[in-house]
């Protein structure tokens, strides 16, 4: 059989003009995130350096409440509900957030609703290139590196978007993510571009849609989770170096002040990493299962089942580390970045630089 004619070359095309439309189109996002950051009102600017100084310190105690208890002669008493003090994690400083993004007017505002609302448009556009791809070729469209390229931007966009629905205070995300979707994207379509085609029949299984749709699910959230650690890092040695009195310059402190405080962020990379951590063992899993089926055994240490087993054992002693009292903040931080580090590499570098029995889809 010619497997070539069974690739609709129509629908192939199509995809291909989508997701170069959807990188137009996040383009425009690109340039909306910056006008909201540069061009956004700072007059939310300077509450962390408010809140670390004695004059501005908070002290978050609640208000008396007043609750009256009916008495058994029909009176009654009023009572104070004991003050409480609310705080950051345990070690960390009790700082507010920022606003988030640059917004904070009507005008940053504006711009933030309008890049949400472009990048809203463009995963859209690459979601129905994604599935053109699919059905250009009747399969999971994630059989090579173009293709798993293109659906896990579209994953890390749609899970960011989620986020936001959810009406977690996840803006300052826009920017980086954006950022990284374009980047990613013209990596796919200028080196990892392979034309719509079928594939080998070891990959023909129902475990290529459970295996490796599992993995790049992992992959977005991971993404998400590194960059609030990153960001985190910068914001905490922002937050230290107020603390010891010091003036940072006027761009860390223009841009830095707008993110959530350094214990929101370190919330919000843990959770993420905790979450998806269990499907990531479940990946590991189903490609074992998979790869008894296809090759006859279950582990044989190829460099991509080894890399994956690495990611693993990385998230893990970030997850061990987080559990252990010295091991939190900063140190786990950088666990967490080795980690998502390992599996970029996984992701890239076994397959473009190592020689794998998983190369056999291509670039």
């Amino acid at each position: 059989m010619n497997l070539a004619a069974a690739t609709n070359e129509s629908l192939a095309h199509t995809s291909n003009v989508l997701i170069y439309s959807a990188m137009a189109v996040y383009t425009l996002a690109f340039l909306a995130h910056i006008a909201e950051w540069v061009l956004g009102s700072r007059s939310k600017v300077g509450r962390t350096a408010a809140a670390l100084t004695p004059s501005g310190a908070r002290t978050a105690a609640a208000s008396a409440v007043k609750v009256q208890v009916k008495q058994q002669g029909g009176g009654t008493a009023v009572l104070d509900k004991p003050k409480v003090i609310t705080r950051s994690a345990v070690g960390a400083r009790d700082v507010p957030d920022g606003p988030g993004a640059a917004g904070g007017d009507v005008q940053g505002d504006l711009y933030g609703r309008i890049a949400v609302s472009l990048t809203t448009l463009a995963f859209l556009v690459e979601a129905a290139g994604v599935v053109a791809r699919a059905l250009s070729v009747q399969r999971a469209p994630w059989g090579n590196m173009y293709e798993f390229s293109i659906t896990f931007s579209t994953v890390a966009v749609g899970a960011y978007l989620g986020f936001l629905v959810a009406r977690k205070n996840i803006r300052w995300l826009g920017l980086p993510l954006v950022t990284t979707v374009l980047l990613d994207l013209g990596i796919a379509t200028t080196w990892l571009y392979t034309d719509s085609d079928q594939l080998v029949p070891a990959l023909h299984s129902y475990w290529l849609w459970i295996h490796v749709s599992t993995a790049i699910f992992c992959g977005a959230v991971f993404y998400i989770g590194a960059v609030g650690t990153l960001l985190y890092l910068f914001r905490d040695a922002y937050e230290s170096k107020l603390a010891r009195g010091e003036q940072p310059g006027a761009f860390a402190r223009s841009v830095l002040e707008r993110l959530p405080a350094a214990a929101s962020l370190d919330k919000l990379s843990y959770r993420v990493n905790a979450a998806v951590f269990p499907l990531w063992t479940f990946t590991i899993i189903a490609g074992a299962i998979w790869a008894g089926d296809a090759w006859g055994r279950y582990w044989g240490w190829d460099a991509k089942e080894v890399w994956s087993f690495i990611t693993w054992v990385a998230y893990a002693a970030y997850l061990h580390a987080r559990a252990t009292a010295g091991w939190k903040g900063r140190k786990a931080a950088y666990i967490a970045l080795v980690a998502f580090g390992c599996w970029l590499f996984n992701y890239y570098g076994v397959n473009i630089f190592v020689s794998s029995k998983h190369s056999y889809a291509g670039v």
